[in-house]
């Protein structure tokens, strides 16, 4: 019993919960704008939101990123999900994520994450990283990594969510 209370507690730290909601991080995006994380939710008027951690010099992220954006336009036409993409890059690196963003031509938010506030907040130790917070804000999906062809899966989630 005592085992399970340590690991159940560990959890709880580290925001493992499969409903918890997201940390209260101040993060901008690639024009300053100042953004709450624990709002995200809200941003997206009660439609799922697929949040995507990666950095610039991370070449599975990018695939990721690049894979989801041929896809994207028909996502959100078909469930309404949003796509909020958060680089981990340092500081001093900040300035080559928007130059990444507009050469890819993605057309998702893009949030700094320069410190790695909100990743270690949600105990994310390793990018790509992909979570789905559901219209109520509850993180509902993690998932580490990226093979090709894993964007199927997370449609599939968002799927299931919107018919609910």
């Amino acid at each position: 019993m005592k085992k399970f209370v340590t690991i159940f507690t560990l959890c709880l730290a580290l925001g493992l919960t499969a409903q918890a909601q997201l940390p209260a991080i101040t993060l901008k995006d690639i024009s300053g704008k100042t953004i709450q994380t624990d709002t995200l939710c809200r941003l997206n008027g009660g439609k799922p939101i697929i949040i995507d951690f990666f950095a610039t010099w991370c070449k599975p992220c990018n695939r990721e990123l690049d894979a989801i954006a041929e896809v994207y336009d028909d996502w959100v036409e078909e469930t309404g999900v949003k796509l909020i993409a958060i680089s981990i890059d340092q500081a001093q690196n900040t300035n080559k994520v928007k130059p990444l963003v507009d050469n890819h031509g993605w057309t998702y938010d893009v949030l700094l994450d320069p410190n790695s506030d909100f990743c270690k907040a949600l105990g994310i130790q390793l990018i790509p990283y992909t979570l789905i917070i559901d219209g109520d804000g509850k993180i509902v999906y993690r998932h580490n990594g990226y093979s090709e062809g894993a964007e199927e899966e997370l449609i599939d989630k968002v799927r299931d969510i919107t018919k609910k």
